[in-house]
């Protein structure tokens, strides 16, 4: 299943793939020098790690609501979040995808397509 993501009306990013199984949510970039997908949602999930992740990523923490718990901008590999309980989603891109004027507190719209 792939989403879109849109911010304030906006969409900045397309065909998203949607992890929500174990396999899927497995493997992620892990083991890639270079993104091979424009990004990821994985559910349920209120942590990442970029372990076998070769290049750095922009986080996304997401409530039920789609409602932005955290940003995290620039993780490098071989790194792990904190643990955001609220979140029950994360969008997951490459590094410099997520536009600079979000921030915590604002709502994403993420449509299945």
């Amino acid at each position: 299943m792939k989403v879109n993501v849109a911010h304030k009306g906006e969409v900045f990013l397309k065909d998203i793939e949607f992890a929500d199984t174990f396999w899927s949510r497995f493997a992620g970039y892990q083991l890639r020098l270079n993104p091979h997908v424009p990004g990821f949602v994985f559910e349920p999930a209120n942590s990442i790690h970029t372990f076998w992740c070769f290049f750095p990523l922009d986080l996304v923490f997401l409530s039920h609501e789609n409602k932005v718990i955290k940003v995290i901008r620039h993780m490098r590999p071989w790194r792990h979040t904190k643990f955001y309980f609220k979140s029950v989603r994360v969008l997951e891109v490459p590094a410099g995808k997520i536009p600079q004027n979000l921030q915590e507190g604002d709502v994403l719209e993420v449509k299945h397509v």
